[in-house]
């Protein structure tokens, strides 16, 4: 595992802590890290992509065309009422294994999040993974190219970018 991978999942735990505890809003977050230390996050919800697949091949597409050494994706995952987690998993691209990050939320009587307990680090194999396969190349049509090339550039305002330093 390099720097990114580990820094990325420490600062997604800090991210998620402060969206849940500060916000009390929980999104579906995805995030990648290129060669140069550029970062850009932003919400998969605010993807205006209805078909699953379709929202991972847009992912692929990011990742692939931003020459992503890293990434990562986020939720919440609900077993049942009063057991819910915040995870995420950070996955490299030269790297076989994955991390994957869970935290019990606690919720008030109110469904307000009042609690997140601390984020624990799991390695795993990135096979392992549903979304850990973004790396790998994918054959889209010119007119898919496109209309995602266009999505990121209108999605741009709101993506969080900046860059992690070198």
């Amino acid at each position: 595992m390099h720097l990114f991978p580990e820094n990325l999942a420490v600062e997604i735990s800090t991210y998620y802590r402060n969206l849940a505890l500060g916000h009390e809003v929980i999104p579906k977050v995805f995030t990648l890290v290129n060669g140069e230390g550029d970062q850009y996050l932003f919400f998969i919800d605010d993807l205006p992509i209805e078909k699953e697949e379709e929202k991972n091949q847009f992912l692929t597409y990011i990742v692939q065309e931003y020459d992503a050494v890293c990434y990562a994706r986020g939720t919440l995952v609900i077993v049942e009422k009063n057991q819910q987690f915040i995870e995420f998993a950070v996955i490299e691209r030269d790297d076989s294994d994955a991390i994957i990050c869970s935290a019990e939320l606690t919720r008030d009587m109110d469904d307000k999040p009042i609690g997140l307990g601390e984020f624990e680090k799991t390695l795993v194999k990135k096979g392992t993974i549903i979304f850990g396969g973004l790396f790998e190349t994918i054959q889209l049509s010119e007119d898919k190219i496109e209309d995602f090339h266009s999505l990121w550039v209108e999605m741009k305002s709101k993506i969080l970018h900046r860059s992690m330093g070198l």
